[in-house]
């Protein structure tokens, strides 16, 4: 199986889904969160599937810091992810929800608020379903988060940042660790309107979390 070519964006899709696939991209990452202005919405995961593309999801708000990080905050956006993917996005079961780790965290942040934060989205995700969630849970960082969260069964898939600066990226990407990874922005014309987005891909040897609505 090939790697994908994705790439993910803060900005609406639905009129970009066409030219998209027609240029070759399978995949498109997008958002929940508290922002309504840069959430996937039915309508744009509509208009992805129809034109052939698959979805990916990734909840961000404010993960910048390791001051953001806490069991509570973890269950808090846990089951606000959990929410917007089943009930207003109807996503799949089998596929993944990635939570975004977006900055260089320490071995210290990731034994502590880090891993706690991923804690509470685990209890979050059982309690939403009793106890069998239908979403794998992703996170987007570092290698070395990627890493340290999937080794202590926090997270399943990682998706690695395209910061190779961060702590155990190189070694991450080198060893073809990760389930996605992100290159260096770029902007490309999209139905005649200028687009701002990452470069995505994923890895051909290990699941992707990713999904398209059932009907198309």
């Amino acid at each position: 199986m090939p790697a994908l070519k994705g790439l993910d964006t803060a900005a609406e899709l639905t009129r970009h889904a066409s030219a998209l696939r027609s240029q070759g991209y399978d995949f498109a990452m997008r958002y929940y969160s508290h922002n309504a202005a840069k959430n996937l919405s039915l309508g744009e995961a509509r208009a992805l599937s129809a034109a052939g593309l698959l979805i990916g999801a990734v909840w961000e708000t404010a993960a910048t810091h390791a001051s953001f990080f806490s069991r509570a905050q973890g269950v808090a956006d846990g089951a606000a992810a959990f929410n917007m993917a089943r009930a207003t996005i109807g996503q799949p079961a089998g596929s993944a929800i990635y939570f975004a780790v977006d900055y260089d965290a320490t071995e210290a942040d990731l034994e502590g608020p880090v891993g706690d934060y991923f804690a509470g989205i685990k209890m979050a995700f059982a309690a939403a379903a009793d106890g069998l969630s239908p979403y794998g849970v992703g996170v987007y960082g570092s290698g070395l988060c990627c890493e340290t969260l999937i080794d202590r069964q926090l997270a399943s898939l990682g998706w690695l940042s395209q910061s190779a600066s961060f702590a155990g990226s190189t070694a991450y990407a080198d060893g073809a660790r990760y389930n996605l990874i992100q290159k260096l922005p770029v902007r490309a014309a999209g139905t005649g309107l200028q687009l701002s987005y990452d470069p995505d891909a994923s890895n051909p040897d290990r699941p992707h979390g990713l999904f398209r609505l059932s009907g198309f």
